[in-house]
């Protein structure tokens, strides 16, 4: 039998990626815009002087401290000094996730077990620390390697990481001190409240009791983005959102805020990378 012609194989390689890194000059830049990912995030941080601001929650980070985000979640990580920053990350697209699970245990629920931009921080002992590097190695090993086996051995270590991230995230009762600023996370909620609709800065004058001027500039240097380009953002974020349920075109940009249609498609291809209609193909 040709099993390549009767099964579809997806690379491991091509829905995972998984580094270790050490610097001491990356990311010292206040400006910094949040960013969105294509696939999942976990992010365990081992060492610096570093905070995670994520959607409307900031965090002074620890060593020990994991992470975790959906695409959907905008985030940036600051650090404040030239101190060593060391961390692991792995990037992880739903199909693999989906694929790796079984009926049971579902490797999402971490994910989707929590409120959007909320709890995503969970703090492990210096013993979980070093099993969680030691499978980390492993994967990135394997996903480095040619050799044969090693695509299966990774998607066990895989597997066998996700497994214990999802048993500490579902055991855990930890809970970080949220350090964003009260009106930036304001700013941040009445924004997803009203994003279908139109939202200028004398709203926010009127609902907040700052100037618009004063509001910008804290929003700006809490998340590195504009109040403008955070909103365009969030409603290209909508917009996908309801092409994948099924919606039209015309029909997204509708529900999502735009009241130009030339326009959310010129800012959909620059925010997404390809038109909402080869969006929708590429499924």
């Amino acid at each position: 039998m040709n099993l390549d012609t009767n099964y579809i194989f997806t690379p491991i390689k091509e829905e995972m990626i998984c580094f270790h890194k050490a610097t001491d000059s990356e990311l010292i830049n206040p400006s910094l815009p949040y960013h969105r990912h294509d696939a999942y995030e976990i992010y365990l941080f081992l060492r610096g002087n570093a905070y995670m601001y994520l959607e409307q929650s900031c965090y002074k980070l620890a060593p020990g401290d994991l992470i975790i985000i959906s695409p959907s979640e905008m985030h940036r990580c600051i650090c404040i000094d030239n101190q060593m920053y060391e961390r692991i990350g792995l990037n992880i697209k739903r199909s693999a996730l989906e694929r790796l699970s079984s009926h049971r245990s579902n490797l999402l629920s971490c994910f989707e077990s929590h409120p959007f931009g909320q709890n995503n921080l969970i703090r492990l002992s210096p013993e979980q620390t070093v099993l969680y590097c030691r499978l980390a190695g492993k994967l990135i090993t394997c996903l480095r390697s040619e050799a044969y086996g090693q695509d299966l051995l990774a998607e066990s270590y895989a597997i066998r990481l996700l497994v214990f991230i999802n048993t500490l995230y579902q055991s855990s009762t930890y809970r970080s001190a949220n350090l964003m600023p009260e009106l930036v996370s304001n700013t941040m909620t009445y924004i997803k409240d009203h994003l279908a609709e139109s939202i200028c800065s004398g709203q926010l004058e009127q609902e907040f009791h700052y100037s618009g001027k004063y509001i910008s500039q804290q929003f700006r240097q809490h998340t590195g983005l504009t109040i403008r380009s955070y909103i365009l953002d969030k409603r290209i974020s909508l917009a996908m959102s309801h092409l994948a349920a099924g919606k039209t075109v015309a029909e997204a940009c509708e529900l999502s805020g735009f009241s130009d249609y030339a326009n959310f498609i010129r800012s959909f291809k620059k925010i997404a990378g390809v038109s909402p209609g080869r969006y929708v193909k590429q499924g």
